[in-house]
């Protein structure tokens, strides 16, 4: 038996962890399904022999979903921040999410369907908006202020003035 994760992040689903784990190794590089638990016995949110966990990692995090029910839900408390190298790779990941069910936010945050947030965070944006010239930094930070998807080329334009 492998040695468990020191540290895992558990995430609450209400009966579709198994779905949820499934898109994500499809989606994202570094990312499979391990374990899949069933309950042993009836639990508030379901029957014996029902998907109580997944073992799953994401982008080389380890989680666990857990499927607990409809009590509570997922917002934007916690998000998985996703560092993208180009605008392809920043199309396919927000793209496979809003596809897929989910919904577009703000300042290159969206929501796959299960509710889970993720910023899809182009590397350009970063290194702009941390700049030490902050005229140059505000520039791209205003620029990314008024997208859903981040444009790179847009948001460098911004940069330079």
């Amino acid at each position: 038996m492998d040695k468990p994760a020191k540290n895992t992040i558990c995430l609450w689903y209400d009966g579709d962890a198994e779905d949820a784990a499934r898109f994500y190794a499809r989606t994202f590089p570094d990312s499979s399904v391990g374990a899949v638990f069933r309950a042993p016995g009836d639990f508030p949110s379901g029957k014996k022999g029902d998907v109580l966990t997944v073992e799953f990692t994401v982008m080389g995090i380890p989680c666990l979903g857990l499927n607990g029910g409809p009590e509570f839900t997922h917002n934007e408390a916690f998000s998985f921040q996703v560092a993208t190298v180009d605008q392809d790779e920043t199309d396919r990941y927000w793209n496979a999410i809003v596809g897929n069910g989910g919904q577009e936010s703000v300042c290159g945050w969206c929501k796959d369907k299960w509710g889970i947030s993720w910023q899809i965070t182009p590397i350009a944006l970063t290194k702009a908006v941390t700049d030490p010239d902050t005229a140059a930094a505000k520039r791209a930070f205003d620029a990314m202020m008024q997208m859903k998807k981040i444009d790179i080329a847009a948001i460098e334009a911004a940069y330079r003035g």
